[in-house]
Formats: C-alpha cells, sequence, structure tokens
C-alpha cells in the first residue's frame, strides 16, 4: 500500500471475554488518537455480528474517564461473538467497510479472529480496496504461533497455578485421587502452568499431562497406581 490513507477504523473484540481484552481495546483507541489520518473510530458491538448490521459506537467521543475504566474492567466492553466468518460473511463485512471508508481494522481475539482478519485482507487485496488489517492477539491457550506468550496468558496461567494449590490441600485433606481439566484447546501450555505453585516433590500436582504428548490408557493408569502408592493420593491434570 503507497502512503497512508486518511480514513475510519473499526475495532471489534471476539472470542471469551476478559480484562485483557479490555486493555488491548484502550490501548487501541489510545494509538488511533494519536494519528489524523485516522478520521474515526467505529468500535463494533459483538465484534464481527455489529460489523454487518452497522452496529457501531463512536470511541472518539469517549471521555478520559470511561476510557480508563474500561481499561481496568473485565469482560468485553463491546460485547464479543463466537462467529466463524466464512469468505461469503467477511465479503459483506468488507462491503461495509467499502461503505463507511473503513481502511483501519482492529481485531481482537484468538486463533479465529486471527483467521478473520486475515480472509478480509486477502479479499480487499484481490478487489484492490487499499485497507490494513491488524490483529490483536487474546487468547489463554497461548497457542498462537510464532508467539511467545499471548496477553491474557499470564493470567489465566497464575488462576490455574492457584486453583491447583488449593485443590491440592483439600487433596492432603481428603486423600484421593483427584483429576483437574484445564482449557487450553489442543495446547498444553495453561496445563502445564498448574505446576508452578508447587514447592515440594509431594505437593500437587502429581502428574500433568499435555496433548502435545499423547499417552495410553495402560500409561496413565501405571502413573496414577505408581503416585497413589506412595503418596495414598494423586492430583492429575
Amino acid at each position: 500500500m503507497a502512503g497512508t490513507p486518511k480514513a475510519n477504523a473499526v475495532v471489534g473484540q471476539s472470542g471469551g471475554p476478559t480484562g485483557v481484552i479490555n486493555a488491548s481495546l484502550v490501548g487501541v483507541i489510545e494509538e488511533v488518537c494519536k494519528h489524523n489520518e485516522i478520521e474515526n473510530l467505529y468500535g463494533a458491538i459483538n465484534a464481527v455480528q455489529g460489523i454487518v448490521r452497522e452496529d457501531f459506537v463512536d470511541l472518539k467521543k469517549l471521555s478520559i474517564e470511561v476510557i480508563e475504566g474500561v481499561a481496568s474492567c473485565p469482560s468485553s466492553a463491546l460485547g464479543s461473538s463466537r462467529d466463524k466468518p466464512d469468505k461469503e460473511y467477511c465479503a459483506r463485512i468488507l462491503e461495509v467497510f467499502k461503505k463507511r471508508n473503513v481502511r483501519y481494522f482492529f481485531y481482537i481475539g484468538g486463533n479465529d479472529s486471527a483467521n478473520t482478519a486475515h480472509i478480509i485482507n486477502l479479499m480487499a487485496a484481490e478487489v484492490g480496496y487499499e485497507m490494513r488489517a491488524f490483529h490483536i492477539p487474546k487468547t489463554i491457550d497461548n497457542d498462537l504461533l510464532v508467539t511467545d506468550h499471548c496477553p491474557g496468558f499470564g493470567t489465566a496461567a497464575k488462576f490455574v497455578a492457584s486453583a491447583l494449590m488449593g485443590d491440592d490441600l483439600d487433596n492432603r485433606a481428603l486423600p484421593g485421587i483427584k483429576i483437574d481439566c484445564v482449557m487450553g484447546r489442543n495446547a498444553g501450555f495453561l496445563a502445564a502452568a498448574a505446576v508452578l505453585g508447587k514447592q515440594r516433590d509431594d505437593d500437587g500436582p502429581h502428574l500433568v499431562y499435555v496433548p502435545e504428548r499423547p499417552i495410553s490408557m495402560d500409561k496413565f493408569l501405571g502413573d496414577v497406581d505408581g503416585i497413589y502408592k506412595k503418596l495414598g493420593r494423586c492430583v492429575i491434570v
């Protein structure tokens, strides 16, 4: 793209709502306000659903107090969506962008959000519509390629570690076999974070299994049996 076009921008929040997704939104608002080439910043209500409905809020009109408040709030200030747009869906989004002279698209979210931004960017290039699509990572799974750690992962990892410390104390008081299922889709980063609170060898979790290293049922049962015979209890993630 030659030069920097004077146009409008759209920002949306997708996927699971978190406090981090709002901090990223405020970052976009603050940065956009520094650039005169961006005339209006539209916040898409409920992400891509709001774009195709043309349901927008003018974020440049927000007061400093409101913006600062949003940065520290949980949930998703603009509302989210779990839609996974295909090419037809993205074509409708691009039509709205053309209609409103939107040439800057900021999309906060995980894998599906990255794919949506990518499809729209490719479609715009195919029809010669100059625009820039920015994906802002937000996934507790920490599973975006070429990313050391995603915003949101650290908070979720701390929560998992803290939760397992509590589970371990419960298991000490009432010995048995406890299995904790941790989120993460096809990545084991959150599950692996469960061990961060361990201080002694007999602290739980005693066994952690991640999808990157599949195991058989026989191996799993053997591992559990070994820990139980040794400690009289077993905490598993």
